[in-house]
């Protein structure tokens, strides 16, 4: 099978399980962000990955090559610390050209390699610059340019974003996926940001514990969680109890139209607070009084109390219904858009 596999792989640190019996493909040529809490087993699965910790049970192949006990510089691989670890006495190109001036290419072809990076990574006539004299968001570059100086099969990132400031991160974001379109290169990336993976990647992992809770697009991660914990982790959610009362299911007091799987009695919904409508309050839907409201600017945040549940409902400044704290409404929740969870 082409690209990164992983079967069984568990990394056992004494009685701590640090990563759990994890199976991933990742087919080539794909963007992939780890996501999780600290401690979840993210970055230690990174590193056995890249050689750099060895899977206490299980394989990893990359193309069909067991790579599982191979010497890092065996595997060809591409890396971007979170501390970046460019070398201080080292130049621009110093930095970019050392792992080419250690695979014995000539100063030739090691000059027309970092010149080609260095437009690539749009940084074209730095070569000769120190690297203390970079801002944050040049030395990233830097960095992702002496990863991508030997062309690696894969290219591993463990949080490089996370010591900009935010408008600078953003901008990041949107441009390291940019390169990895460009080269067609499989990537793997590290993160705790849950914008930052919906931003980048063609495929979020979301781990807990050691273990994948959910892996799929963006969109299916955040649409259609697997549990409770995807859909709380994953931007901001309303779970909501729901049980059933002889044939009707119910929620937040009122009969639902929310279909609850056969044979449950209980379980949780998750209901995206965009997908929470406001109206004028009816016998026939849940009723909750406005306790906050909050303007972004660009959206409007509405905090509710319905039967002592808390409720997010959000709406932009154009469709702002004319309500205000202390008030009582209504809730219209989408059964569409409402998603059933069991754990």
């Amino acid at each position: 099978m082409s690209g990164l596999v992983l079967k069984g792989v568990s990394r056992d640190f004494g009685p701590v399980k640090a990563v759990n019996d994890v199976d991933l493909v990742v087919p080539n040529g794909r963007f992939v962000c780890l996501l999780g809490p600290s401690g979840c087993g993210k970055t230690t699965l990174l590193r056995m990955i890249a050689g750099l910790d060895a899977p206490t049970t299980g394989t990893i192949s990359i193309d069909g090559e067991d790579i599982t006990r191979q010497p890092t510089h065996k595997r060809n691989l591409g890396m971007v610390f979170q501390s970046l670890a460019l070398f201080p006495h080292l130049t621009v190109g110093g930095n970019i050209a050392y792992a080419l001036r250690i695979r014995g290419l000539s100063k030739e072809e090691q000059a027309r390699r970092v010149e080609e990076l260095l437009a690539l990574v749009h940084l074209p006539g730095y070569a000769d610059r120190a690297v203390s004299k970079l801002s944050g968001g040049q030395r990233q570059r830097v960095a992702i340019a002496r990863a991508l100086a030997v062309s690696p099969r894969l290219f591993l990132l463990d949080e490089p974003l996370s010591a900009l400031d935010a408008k600078l991160r953003e901008a990041m974001q949107v441009e390291l996926r940019q390169l990895q379109q460009q080269l067609g290169i499989t990537t793997i990336v590290v993160t705790h940001d849950q914008r930052e993976a919906m931003t980048m990647a063609d495929t979020v992992i979301v781990m807990k514990g050691g273990e994948i809770r959910q892996a799929a697009s963006p969109v299916e991660i955040y649409r259609k969680p697997a549990d409770t914990f995807v859909a709380d982790f994953i931007g901001s959610t309303n779970l909501i109890d729901i049980s059933r009362d002889g044939d009707r299911a119910m929620l937040l007091g009122r009969p639902t139209a929310v279909p609850l799987p056969y044979g449950v009695s209980k379980a949780t919904v998750s209901v995206r607070p965009e997908d929470v409508e406001l109206t004028a309050p009816s016998s026939e839907l849940p009723e909750a009084k406005i306790t906050f409201v909050r303007d972004l600017g660009g959206a409007i945040e509405f905090f509710l109390d319905a039967n002592g549940a808390q409720v997010v409902a959000v709406t932009s400044p154009r469709a702002r219904p004319e309500v205000a704290v202390g008030d009582r409404v209504g809730l219209r929740l989408d059964p569409a858009r409402s998603v059933v969870l069991t754990r």
